[in-house]
């Protein structure tokens, strides 16, 4: 990675309070090095930090992903029950699911009119909405 993307990864990690440590810096610059938001899963995230050569497990990449959904750096977007993946772009937005293959990209917000919700149970709140638009070929 450059010099600028390790900036990148260093300052974003610092903006939460998370100590650089080898592992979680050479994710964050895979995540945010380039300056672009990107949606991942451990898995592709996992297989993109070997091809850079960086030494980390799976068990590592899930447990760290979840460290940065703990502090804010990411959100983690549920597509179906068991496959998640995970955002840096951390404002309200909706998005695209494409079905055929498999992937995860921001949908337009400005089109998206929510104009109710239901009441939230007795002592509970909403505390966020999420708009995963499933998209497949004709």
């Amino acid at each position: 990675m450059t010099t600028k993307a390790t900036e990148r990864g260093t300052d974003w990690l610092a903006t939460a309070g998370l100590r650089p440590t080898r592992q979680r810096l050479a994710l964050a610059e895979l995540l945010v090095g380039d300056g672009q938001d990107r949606h991942v899963t451990a898995e592709s995230l996992y297989s993109a930090a070997l091809k850079q050569g960086h030494k980390v497990s799976l068990a590592t990449v899930y447990n760290t992903l979840r460290a940065f959904c703990d502090v804010g750096l990411i959100n983690e977007v549920t597509v179906d029950g068991s496959k998640s993946y995970f955002d840096t772009n951390t404002y309200d937005h909706p998005h695209f699911y494409w079905e055929d293959e498999a992937r995860l990209t921001d949908a337009p917000a400005e089109d998206l009119e929510i104009i109710s919700l239901p009441n939230a149970p007795d002592g509970m709140e909403i505390a966020k909405v999420d708009v995963v638009i499933r998209l497949r070929r004709k």
